[in-house]
Formats: structure tokens, sequence, C-alpha cells
């Protein structure tokens, strides 16, 4: 915990955990239970993810929809990351297990707290997980036919993010993850910070709000969006000449947007988050 002192002498608690402290918790507490969690723990978590990540995608996906028209790009892009932050509060404040944030697990190996490939398998689990919870609310949700709101106006700009999101280049989609997940960790992060709910959301929705208004790649998000599009591709309700769909299939959802995205994701939670801070302030700290 952070102190202040006052003219007096006496040390005042705020209520605020030093980073220092936060990365103390996280390599040597709170990823080594992570890395130890039970199987069907991380799976029910796990799924409840990516239901709840798919909540924020699939409230962003409605406000976005024709808020540039009334408000201007950058104006609906800051809306739309807005609302999109009600995901990662659900994960991080009811309690769910998120394979972006997870990557924060490195720390835990980095201080010999826990084995590699232990954590490279608990990873695995919970992205199976979260790709069947942002799947699973994907198809509730396309058989809700809410997305026919506007005149299906709501649905054809599913449809559009979806299009956009496999036509990336690898580079374009590795380096957004990398940018995307830098933010989530923090995200993560500056969470762990705050003792109280308020303090925790705005945490999250500063970073979160930033990485979708900036148009980053989020692997679990993708695994809303993407399906979702293909699930309104395959109704044949969308006839737009302009709207060319061809390479909108599954197998370009994987290898196009799911793998370098998740590469990215990986680089930018674990290395530029967890491995840098575990270096400034967790590394040697033992021996002094």
């Amino acid at each position: 915990m952070v102190e202040e002192k006052k003219d007096t002498g006496t040390a005042v608690s705020v209520d605020c955990r030093a980073p220092a402290t936060i990365a103390d918790s996280l390599s040597r507490s709170i990823c080594v239970q992570k890395v130890n969690a039970s199987i069907s723990k991380l799976i029910i978590l796990g799924i409840l993810a990516g239901v709840y990540i798919g909540f924020g995608a699939c409230l962003a996906t409605l406000v976005g929809h024709d808020a540039a028209k009334y408000l201007g790009l950058g104006m609906a892009r800051f809306i739309t990351g807005a609302v999109f932050s009600v995901g990662l509060m659900l994960v991080v404040i009811a309690g769910a297990e998120l394979f972006t944030g997870n990557n924060l697990m490195l720390m835990s190996v980095l201080d010999r707290r826990a084995a590699f490939w232990k954590m490279i398998y608990k990873w695995g689990i919970v992205f199976a997980a979260n790709f069947i919870g942002s799947v699973f609310l994907a198809y509730l949700y396309y058989n809700t036919n809410l997305w026919k709101m506007g005149d299906m106006a709501v649905g054809l700009s599913a449809l559009k993010i979806a299009n956009a999101k496999v036509g990336l280049t690898f580079a374009e989609a590795l380096t957004r993850g990398i940018l995307c997940n830098w933010l989530v960790c923090l995200a993560v992060w500056i969470a762990i910070a705050s003792r109280e709910v308020i303090g925790k959301v705005f945490a999250i929705f500063f970073p979160i709000m930033a990485f979708v208004a900036l148009g980053f790649e989020h692997s679990i998000a993708n695994m809303y969006f993407i399906p979702l599009g293909l699930f309104l591709k395959g109704s044949n309700l969308f006839s737009d000449p302009a709207l060319n769909l061809s390479g909108l299939t599954w197998s370009a959802f994987f290898v196009k947007n799911l793998v370098p995205v998740t590469i990215g994701n990986i680089i930018g939670g674990a290395i530029f988050v967890g491995l840098l801070y575990w270096v400034v302030y967790v590394k040697g700290t033992e021996t002094k």
C-alpha cells in the first residue's frame, strides 16, 4: 500500500497499490494461482470471459454503427471504445479468465514459480474456452434477429467489421495485436492497483477505450466479431454489390486474423508489460 506523510508525521493510507507491489503480487501470487488452477475452473471462467468480451463487442457494434454520421469519426470511435470497455470490467470485477490478460502469467515463469510449459498449457485451455464463449454469444445474438434494427443497418455494420478484419495483412494484424494487448494488460495492471470497484472501473475504462478507438486488434473480441459476420453472411440477406464477402471465410478468420493477432497479443502483453515490469520491479529483489 502506498502511504503519504502529513506534516504531523502520521502515515495516511492511500487506496492504491504501488507498481512494485503490483508486480510482486502478480509474479509471486496471482499468476502462480492461475497457472495452478484446476482445468474445470479455467474452462468455466474462460467461457464466461469469452461471453463478457462478446457483450462489449456487441454493444460497441450497436452504438457505433451510425455514430460517425452524427458525431464525426473521432467521437464515434471514442464512444464505441467507451462502451466496449464493459467487457473487461465484467471479466475483472465479476471474475473470469481471459487469455489476453493471462499473458501476464509469464511473470511467474520468469520468477521460477511456475513451469513454462504448464503456463502454455493453461493459456491453451483458456484460449479455447474464450473461443467457445465468444462464438456461443455470437450465435445467440444472431438468433435474436436484433441485428435487423435500423433496417438491418446494425447487421450490415457487423458484417463490414468482420470483413475488414479478415482483410488485414499479416503485418497489420500482428502490430495491431501487439498494441492492443499492451493496453489491455496495462488496464489489468492498474485495475489491480485499485482496491475499490469504482477505481477498477476507471482503471479499465481508459486503456480499453483507447485500444478500440485506435483500431487495434483483440483476439478474443475477434472471436465474436468475425463469427457473427460469418453467420450474417450465411443468412444471404445482404446484397450490397459494393461489399465483396468472398474473403470472409472460417479459414480466413483463423489464418489471416486469429493467428497473427494472437501472436501480437502475446508479444504486447507478455513481453512489453509482463517481462519489462518483472525486470524493473521483481528481478533480483530476493537476493537484495
